[in-house]
């Protein structure tokens, strides 16, 4: 089974989005720059996806374009509703060929102006493939607080725009506060054309892990495939279920301060700027036994706080990932917070950079030490633009050009990353970055106390630093929130709220 998600927009891929705009940029073994949602497949689905699961309005437009210079369609008229449609189902056909069912997820609202090209190649795939082909339509059902009743008129007005379009969906997910019932089940099935049995409840949960086990106990695999007419093969899903018990029955917390920038929008808090983060954080908590509670700190607002006990409350801080000068000071004033005062630290990307900053400054003494990313005309450039990054800034090349996807990375002996892995030697971790640890503080900063605990094969590049007189202080140059998994935690998170848990009880 291959998951593929389809996004509406013109960018060739999600890069170069502001995470405000949209949310956090997922990145895959092979460098693709993705929606959030390819996190939440690999998370759910426990496999490794690439670009083929991946596809954008803009991919698809360059593509189309590029064949027509080409002399690809023969000298012909290229026109959007004949070309588009059909580059759209080439590259769906391509992974029908590798995978028995391939499970397509059409980004954004029916009835969008963007989404038509999209839905025109799926009716065309219904025409071409007639049974092999399944339209499963989720649709949200409100429940406006002044009246508290559920209403179904969006949702059948979604079912009507997608039969205007040539669409029938053969079966209906229902978003809701609550489950829906049957009145409002033989509603929908009534607008859709369909049987009761069609139409699937999937209300808001505390435990989002739990959503699989809810849409299994009301047998929706089996409807599909009945639908599909394949058989329906043995399912495991024990562990699952297993693990889902344990987490409702955790009542032990620990308190997680995940120090920002790309959350705080208007008077809203977009938690899913850092979704990855926040997941990692889950699955280690719960595999300790622990309830994870976050508690958000504006890195700009830490900048003018000059009261920190909210801060020092915690029992665990994370930096995560971030680009630019806006909030930095802040970032560097809770490095700090938490090696003085022995909180556990565990910086992530720009995290780590800010951990090195901080420590040229307040350990080493290295007045106005800074990334040049923040300020160009730093006196100590501790940590500066990779070499082979200039070039493409040079030429306002941002998009796809900075150091992605999974890298082989030396975990050195005796250190607490090594100790978090479990072994010392060679590792794979993903990485989106074009600043790096300047080689030239290299030595300084190992004398001075802040211990190199990761590096590239060829050792020239610095991928993990730490303190090792610290409970747990931590900087990664990669990504390991990318990596973990409901049924498997990362290794360096488990380690990380290891630390927490033992604070917490010291």
């Amino acid at each position: 089974m291959l998951p593929v998600k389809c996004d509406m927009y013109l960018n060739i891929d999600a890069g170069t989005m502001n995470p405000l705009e949209h949310g956090e940029i997922f990145v895959t073994d092979d460098g693709t720059e993705s929606d959030q949602d390819l996190g939440h497949y690999e998370r759910f689905l426990g496999i490794t996806l690439s670009s083929r699961n991946y596809i954008t309005a803009g991919q698809v437009y360059q593509t189309v374009l590029a064949k027509e210079r080409a002399l690809a369609y023969g000298g012909k008229c290229v026109e959007a509703y004949f070309s588009v449609p059909q580059e759209i189902m080439e590259r769906l056909e391509k992974l029908g060929q590798k995978s028995e069912v391939v499970i397509i997820e059409f980004g954004g609202t029916v009835g969008e102006y963007q989404n038509i090209l999209f839905f025109e190649a799926a009716r065309r795939m219904k025409i071409k493939y007639k049974e092999a082909v399944l339209f499963i339509h989720v649709g949200y059902l409100p429940t406006p607080s002044f009246l508290g009743e559920m209403k179904t008129k969006p949702l059948q007005m979604s079912i009507q725009q997608l039969n205007g379009l040539g669409i029938q969906p053969d079966i209906i997910v229902c978003r809701s506060r609550k489950k829906i019932d049957q009145r409002r089940k033989e509603k929908i099935s009534l607008a859709a054309a369909l049987e009761p049995r069609d139409i699937f409840a999937n209300p808001d949960l505390e435990l989002t892990y739990k959503v699989p086990l809810v849409l299994e106990e009301q047998k929706l695999t089996k409807r599909i495939l009945t639908k599909l007419g394949l058989k329906e093969k043995r399912k495991d899903l024990l562990s699952w279920r297993g693990l889902v018990k344990k987490i409702e029955k955790i009542q032990k917390k620990v308190k997680i301060g995940i120090v920002g920038k790309y959350y705080t929008s208007g008077g809203f808090t977009l938690k899913d700027s850092y979704v990855s983060v926040i997941e990692a954080v889950k699955h280690a908590a719960w595999a300790n036994g622990v309830r994870p509670e976050t508690v958000w700190f504006d890195s700009q607002k830490l900048e003018k706080e000059k009261n920190f006990q909210s801060l020092l409350a915690v029992d665990g801080i994370i930096i995560p990932q971030g680009w630019g000068s806006r909030g930095v000071e802040g970032k560097i004033k809770a490095v700090r917070l938490a090696r003085e005062n022995k909180i556990p630290y565990l910086g992530l990307c720009f995290g780590m950079q800010m951990a090195v900053i901080e420590f040229a400054r307040n350990v080493l003494g290295l007045k106005g030490a800074n990334s040049t990313e923040v300020d160009s005309q730093t006196p100590h450039p501790v940590i500066h633009i990779m070499s082979d990054q200039k070039k493409y800034l040079e030429k306002h090349q941002y998009g796809g050009t900075i150091r992605l996807g999974a890298w082989k990375c030396r975990v050195l002996a005796r250190t607490k990353l090594s100790q978090a892995y479990g072994k010392a030697g060679i590792i794979s971790e993903r990485h989106r970055h074009r600043y790096e640890f300047n080689n030239h503080y290299r030595e300084k900063f190992e004398k001075g106390g802040l211990k190199i605990s990761g590096v590239s094969p060829d050792r020239k590049l610095v991928e993990a630093v730490e303190i090792s007189d610290h409970p747990f202080f931590v900087g990664t140059q990669f990504h390991p929130e990318y990596k973990s998994r409901f049924l498997s935690p990362h290794r360096l998170f488990l380690a990380f709220i290891k630390a927490t848990i033992h604070k917490k009880t010291r």
